[in-house]
C-alpha cells in the first residue's frame, strides 16, 4: 500500500489547538485568553484597504495572470528598500515575490533539497518548517539551543554530513521570541559557506525587532547570492495575511530554479495582495513604525508582569517579536497542560511538544505565548491566570 506525503508529517498545530475549545463554555468574567497565533486579527489599516479596493475597481491586470516571481514594481521597491536597510546592493532578479513566506521556504527547498537530504534545523523549531521537509523526505536533523533558545555554529557544523544541503534559521525566532545577534548570523553564514550550502534566514518578524538598524552584515558579502537565501512576510508588516504575500532573495539562479515550483502550484502570487504590498512600502512607513513600537511595548509588558511567574517557578526563556517562551513548573507534559489552560483558565496556546521532536524533554517543559494580539493590560491578567494555576 503506498502511503502518502502528508502521512509523514504531523497535523496543523494550530488547527489541532482550536480543536480544544470544541465543548469549552467561556464567559464574559472570564473571556478567553487566545495566545496561540501568531498572525494579527486586525484588517489593514484604511488607507491600504481603501488602496486595494481601488486596484480591484481599476487595475484589470490585477485580476489576470502576472509573473510567476512577482510584479517586476514590487521586486525593485524589494530590492531598493532592502539594499538600503541592510548596507549593501540587492538587484530586482535577485528578488522573488511568493504566497507567502511559507511557500517562499517551499520553493527554496524544492530548488536546493531532494529525498534523503538533510536540513538542520535549530530547535524548537517552526512546525510548518518540520512539516515541509518530512513532506519532501527531507530529513529535518535538530539542532539543540539550550536553555537561552540560541543556537551555535560549532553544535551546528558538528552535524554536518554529506546529505547537508542547508542550515535553516528565523530571527526574531519563531517560537522562541530571541533575536539572533550579528555575530551569530555571520558565525552560521561563514560555516555554511566554508562547506558548500545553503543558509536560509526566515526574517518574518524583521520589522518588530528591537534593534535598530541592519540586524546583520551578511548582504556585505560580494559572494552572498552563493550561500544565502532570505526570506520575508508582508503578511505581518501591513496585515495581509489573507492576502498572502511574501518574498525570498537569492541568486538569481536559484530563482530560476525556484519559478519551476512556483510555476506549478499557485503561477503567480496573488495580484492584489502584490499591489497592496507595494502601496505599503511606499507609504506606510510611519505606520509601521507606530505598529513596532506597540510590539515593543507588548514585549515590554511582559517583562513588567514576569515576576508574578517566576516566583511560582516559570521561567522565561525567550522574548520579541510576537513570542514569549516559557519552560513551566508543572509535573505534567505541556501538551495535557495546554489542554488544561483552556479547560480551567480559558487561556489558548500552544505547547512546546510542538515545536521539538518527538520525545524531546525539552517540549514537555515549555509552552510558546504569541502575545501580537494582547494589549498590555490583558497581558496582565494573562499573567495573572497563570500565576493561579496549579496542578
Amino acid at each position: 500500500m503506498t502511503i502518502s506525503r502528508t502521512t509523514a508529517t504531523f497535523a496543523p498545530p494550530v488547527m489541532e489547538a482550536r480543536r480544544w475549545l470544541e465543548g469549552v463554555a467561556f464567559t464574559e468574567e472570564k473571556p478567553l485568553i487566545n495566545v496561540s497565533q501568531a498572525a494579527p486579527v486586525a484588517p489593514p489599516p484604511e488607507a491600504l484597504r481603501r488602496h486595494i479596493a481601488d486596484t480591484a475597481i481599476n487595475v484589470p491586470e490585477a485580476h489576470l495572470y502576472g509573473p510567476v516571481l512577482g510584479l517586476p514594481e514590487l521586486r525593485s521597491e524589494v530590492a531598493s528598500q532592502w539594499s538600503a536597510a541592510y548596507g549593501a546592493p540587492i538587484a530586482a532578479d535577485q528578488v522573488a515575490i511568493t504566497s507567502g513566506c511559507n511557500q517562499a521556504f517551499s520553493a527554496a527547498l524544492a530548488a536546493i533539497a531532494g529525498e534523503g537530504d538533510e536540513v538542520i534545523l535549530p530547535t524548537p523549531w517552526y512546525f510548518n518548517h518540520k512539516m515541509w521537509l518530512d513532506m519532501q523526505g527531507v530529513t529535518a536533523v535538530p539542532l539543540n539551543t539550550g536553555e537561552d533558545l540560541l543556537p551555535t555554529a560549532e553544535a551546528a557544523a558538528a552535524l554536518i554530513t554529506p546529505r547537508t544541503r542547508a542550515i535553516a534559521l528565523v530571527t526574531p525566532n519563531n517560537p522562541g521570541g530571541v533575536e539572533y545577534s550579528a555575530g551569530l548570523a555571520r558565525a552560521m553564514y561563514d560555516l555554511a559557506k566554508a562547506h558548500g550550502l545553503r543558509l536560509i534566514v526566515d526574517e518574518t518578524y524583521r520589522d518588530f525587532d528591537s534593534r535598530d538598524g541592519a540586524p546583520h552584515d551578511l548582504f556585505s558579502d560580494p559572494e552572498w547570492p552563493d550561500t544565502l537565501i532570505h526570506l520575508y512576510s508582508f503578511s505581518k508588516a501591513y496585515r495581509l495575511t489573507g492576502h498572502r504575500v511574501g518574498a525570498m532573495i537569492s541568486s538569481a539562479a536559484l530563482l530560476a530554479e525556484a519559478e519551476k515550483f512556483l510555476d506549478t502550484v499557485t503561477i503567480c502570487p496573488n495580484q492584489l495582495g502584490q499591489h497592496a504590498a507595494l502601496w505599503g512600502m511606499q507609504n506606510l512607513t510611519d505606520w509601521l513604525a507606530g505598529e513596532r513600537l506597540e510590539i515593543l511595548d507588548r514585549r515590554a509588558a511582559i517583562e513588567d508582569n514576569l515576576p508574578k511567574l517566576t516566583e511560582k517557578g516559570w521561567v522565561l526563556q525567550g522574548a520579541g517579536a510576537y513570542f514569549a517562551y516559557f519552560a513551566h513548573p508543572f509535573d505534567m507534559p505541556s501538551d495535557q497542560l495546554a489542554q488544561n489552560l483552556v479547560r480551567d483558565h480559558a487561556i489558548l496556546t500552544l505547547p512546546g511538544t510542538m515545536f521539538m521532536p518527538e520525545g524531546d524533554p525539552a517540549g514537555a517543559r515549555t509552552l510558546r505565548i504569541a502575545f501580537a494580539n494582547v494589549n498590555r493590560a490583558e497581558i496582565g491578567v494573562l499573567f495573572d491566570r497563570l500565576a493561579a494555576v496549579s496542578y
